[in-house]
């Protein structure tokens, strides 16, 4: 998969991306990352059972890096219930060669070598209310743990969230921390994702975004989206788009979306807008999302938009008056 990698040094350099360290981000208004148990029927809004995200550390940073996961266990006040809780969730680190660079650890689903690289922890949660509405850590880990990209000037480290027994829905989210008792974010450091599963907020005056970053060879998008049973839309923000508006599909089922890349929206993020219906709220709405390019290569998500949250600009049109 060729990338146009340059573009995100000079980027990233530009710009301080401490608050991407939470996952979900800050800007991306999104609850709970969520993943289902294997057992669980796909139209609950997990179409395979597994997410993972990257953890990208800076090279000049020499200190122990921590991984903290927030409710990592599958009951409690925070999952999703279906029947008794009966589920178990793993969660597994890796880094060394390969961890990023193999071509499954950036697909969309979880086949293949996806768990590539060195695995350099793994625990498994069922019910646990010591971790209810609590964090536990991995680490600490060497930085050079991970493995080097020097198109990003740092080391990268994967998180993969699996279901592994039980149908109930697992909602967590993740802290790239300095500290193994704190969450202290680390300068420099930022987090992606190739697909997102998550769980939409039941409050219809919320908003939730994420933010794909557009590259230079990008010329259109095909947006997928699964399980949003209807439930409003999905509106598309950039530098040089005011808004448009897609439908969003139906349970249990894919909705697939395509639009042209302007030319001012190369080399900046897009931001898409879930907006909900209003009145009478869909609870507990879980939804996938990835975003491909004309050659089917996946678009990243980054925690944190690179360049900042897109907004629209003005253009202002110059009207000249004709002699008569």
């Amino acid at each position: 998969m060729k990338r146009l990698v340059i573009i995100f040094l000079v980027i990233f350099s530009s710009y301080n991306i401490t608050y991407s360290q939470p996952v979900p981000g800050v800007d991306e208004n999104i609850p709970f990352l969520m993943t289902f148990g294997p057992k669980a029927e796909k139209s609950w809004g997990d179409d395979d059972y597994s997410q993972v995200f990257f953890f990208l550390i800076p090279e000049n940073y020499k200190s122990p890096i921590y991984i903290r996961v927030y409710d990592p266990d599958v009951g409690g006040d925070v999952d999703e219930l279906n029947g008794t809780f009966d589920t178990k969730m793993n969660y597994s680190v890796y880094g060394g060669k390969s961890a990023y660079y193999d071509p499954d650890a950036q697909g969309v689903d979880p086949v293949g070598n996806y768990k590539s690289g060195n695995m350099l922890a793994s625990k498994t949660f069922a019910v646990d209310n010591r971790y209810d509405k609590n964090w536990y850590t991995f680490g600490p880990f060497n930085p050079t743990e991970g493995e080097f990209t020097k198109e990003f000037g740092g080391y990268i480290f994967k998180v993969i969230c699996d279901g592994i027994t039980g149908n109930d829905g697992n909602m967590y989210r993740y802290f790239l921390s300095t500290s193994g008792t704190e969450n202290k974010p680390i300068e420099g450091g930022f987090a992606f994702s190739y697909e997102y599963s998550f769980r939409m907020w039941d409050n219809p005056k919320e908003i939730s975004h994420i933010y794909p970053y557009v590259d230079e060879r990008t010329e259109a998008v095909k947006m997928m989206n699964f399980d949003w049973d209807a439930d409003g839309i999905i509106r598309v923000v950039s530098v040089s788009r005011k808004g448009q508006d897609f439908e969003v599909s139906n349970q249990d089922e894919w909705k697939e979306v395509k639009f042209s890349v302007k030319p001012e929206e190369k080399k900046s993020s897009l931001d898409f807008q879930f907006i909900k219906k209003q009145g009478v709220a869909v609870k507990n709405n879980n939804v996938v999302i990835n975003v491909r390019n004309q050659y089917n290569e996946v678009l990243r998500f980054f925690t944190v938009p690179i360049g900042g949250v897109p907004k629209y600009k003005w253009q202002k049109i110059n009207v000249k008056q004709i002699k008569k």
